[in-house]
């Protein structure tokens, strides 16, 4: 049996690093959840919450940012950004899977996406 027995609201006050930024502003994160109130705590359900986010900023989002600096690119347009976030994705997924094989003989995702090339690439996803 499966389906959504608790809807948790979140409340977090977030504060903008611009100094001329006004107060804090309260932002409320919605989630849903199939275990039953009596499976979790709200204190564990909090810290379900927190890994899961924690799991995000510290994996795929970190190595976006380390291996391909996403967060210095200043591509604007919105179809271009996407296409390229895609790309990232795509590039880590195989690398990903390279490790997952133990194909591996790079000391890590950026290394080894420099060497990468289309064919390459075009290879692993029909393996």
């Amino acid at each position: 049996m499966c389906g959504c027995w608790q809807v948790i609201a979140v409340r977090r006050e977030r504060d903008d690093l611009n100094p001329q930024a006004e107060e804090p502003s309260d932002v409320i994160g919605y989630y849903a959840t199939s275990l039953a109130a009596s499976e979790m705590t709200d204190d564990e359900l909090l810290e379900a919450i927190r890994g899961h986010w924690s799991a995000i900023e510290n994996g795929v989002h970190y190595r976006r940012d380390v291996s391909f600096g996403e967060d210095a690119c200043r591509v604007a347009h919105r179809s271009s950004a996407h296409a390229l976030a895609t790309l990232r994705n795509l590039a880590i997924g195989l690398y990903e899977i390279q490790c997952s094989r133990d194909r591996m003989d790079a000391n890590g995702c950026k290394s080894w996406c420099r060497r990468m090339t289309v064919s390459k690439a075009l290879t692993l996803l029909r393996s």
